[in-house]
């Protein structure tokens, strides 16, 4: 069959994304301290942007707020100009223009210490214990087999490579790397270099001077025992009384089992909330922070530039209008993405009203599909909005995602949070008596007596998820 070429007319419907409509998905995710460094970055790059000075934006909110107290806003009008020239973006715009550069009085500049004297890094484990094998040989082999063996050591302190693959690394003899191993194992922190932690409980009973104890006894031969609680079948085969056993194992439990973990502490995360909950006349409402969001303009000289075109060259002016476009879309999305957010605050703050003045117990639960459905958006609009947000409520600083959780419907016909039932669980098991732990199966009967009816896997996994170990690991060994 001969191919032929013909020319077909089809209708066809495509949803296409604006750059505009880009640009504020973009925005949407972004946390307030994000959005403050991508808008440096956007002040950088596009000249045409300007940050108000602080002084004219306090001037320009106090003019607003007496134009409002004097005279009604004015109705909005619709945007019928479609053309560049036509568009009054004078009018649109006018909050974000000025009519020029204003010289600022000159301030004193406060002399301050350079920041390479402020600054200083924490030392790390690695770099404690290189220091010290530093000054315990000079010799180049240990010193090369030390700073493998420093190298294969975790978070915690201890020895995560066997002493063949040590050797292994260098061709070194097992002999030295076990002296070196031997070398290491005695500086601070001491129990460091261990390979289980056996060998750290015992580096540290040594080092304390109490060789051939009961204490260490304990460790080499009955430390499973221990972790089980199981005092009196302890006290049954060291031969002695359980007030006698009670010294030595005291002993055990106050030694470090994570020695290098105090090198080694998490970072700090701070948080600044993007949101604030304000009880205002018995209401609750949403305040965006946006303290740390410089305000944006339009810069006037180039707004001439483009009024004068017959003084520039034709390149000129659409490079300035290309960048007109692009800091009105910026400044476009960036109030459009504040407005998102401030629905999404609202409509969590009516869906929580209970949580707002009662607390955790309270806790409704809620997806992103309620909310969607309360503002008219779309879920995956919502889910951009609570990513990697924080709202500052009276019960104290959460994730906007913390509010959302699954629930169960009790025998009173209620719905209860699963946050609200890991709450009660964790009570219930603060005031139990620690000589008689209560067991997931007793956990269940309390909660079904509430109307709650769990598995007893979904209170394993809960308490799991609180790091509540086992009612054997609680129990009180005396």
């Amino acid at each position: 069959m001969a191919l032929q070429q013909k020319l077909h007319t089809r209708l066809q419907q495509k949803l296409i994304l604006t750059p505009s409509l880009q640009q504020a998905i973009k925005l949407l995710p972004l946390s307030t301290l994000e959005l403050a460094d991508m808008i440096t970055q956007e002040l950088v790059e596009n000249p045409l942007l300007e940050e108000v000075p602080v002084e004219d934006a306090q001037r320009t909110d106090a003019q607003t707020q007496a134009q409002t107290e004097e005279e009604a806003p004015p109705a909005a009008k619709e945007d019928r100009f479609e053309s560049w020239d036509e568009q009054d973006y004078a009018y649109f715009f006018g909050d974000y223009l000025d009519e020029g550069y204003r010289p600022r009085m000159p301030q004193e500049v406060k002399e301050l210490p350079p920041i390479e004297n402020t600054l200083s890094m924490p030392s790390s484990l690695s770099d404690h214990l290189m220091w010290q094998l530093s000054l315990q040989t000079d010799d180049a082999v240990p010193r090369e087999i030390g700073t493998a063996i420093i190298g294969n050591l975790n978070d915690d302190g201890y020895l995560v490579a066997s002493v063949d693959e040590i050797a292994q690394m260098g061709t070194w003899p097992i002999a030295d790397v076990e002296r070196s191993l031997a070398l290491v194992q005695q500086f601070d922190p001491i129990g460091v270099a261990a390979r289980d932690l056996q060998e750290c409980l015992l580096l540290q009973i040594r080092y304390l001077g109490l060789t051939g104890s009961p204490a260490e006894k304990i460790v080499v031969e009955h430390l499973r025992l221990l972790q089980n609680h199981q005092v009196p079948e302890l006290a049954r085969r060291m031969g002695m009384p359980i007030e006698e056993l009670k010294t030595h194992i005291e002993i055990v439990r106050r030694l470090d089992p994570k020695p290098g973990s105090r090198y080694n502490p998490s970072p700090s995360q701070y948080v600044t909330p993007d949101v604030y909950i304000a009880k205002v006349d018995d209401q609750y409402v949403a305040l965006l922070n946006d303290d740390s969001l410089p305000q944006l303009r339009i810069s006037p000289t180039y707004r001439r530039l483009l009024e004068k075109g017959g003084e520039n060259t034709e390149e000129t002016r659409q490079y300035v209008k290309e960048k007109f476009r692009s800091a009105l879309w910026l400044i476009k999305s960036i109030d459009q993405r504040q407005k998102t957010i401030h629905k999404v605050a609202t409509s969590i703050i009516n869906f929580q009203r209970e949580f707002l003045d009662h607390g955790i117990e309270t806790l409704r639960p809620l997806v992103l599909r309620d909310v969607a459905n309360d503002i008219g958006m779309h879920e995956s609009t919502v889910s951009r909005v609570v990513n990697n947000k924080y709202m500052h409520t009276p019960q104290g600083v959460f994730e906007m995602k913390y509010f959302f959780h699954s629930g169960i419907s009790s025998s009173y016909g209620d719905h209860v949070s699963s946050v609200a039932i890991k709450q009660r669980i964790r009570k219930i098991i603060e005031n139990e008596d620690g000589a008689k732990p209560l067991s997931d199966s007793k956990i269940v009967s309390i909660l079904q007596h509430e109307g709650l009816h769990l598995a007893r896997r979904t209170i394993a996994k809960y308490r799991e998820e609180l790091k509540i170990p086992t009612s054997n690991q609680r129990k009180l060994l005396y």
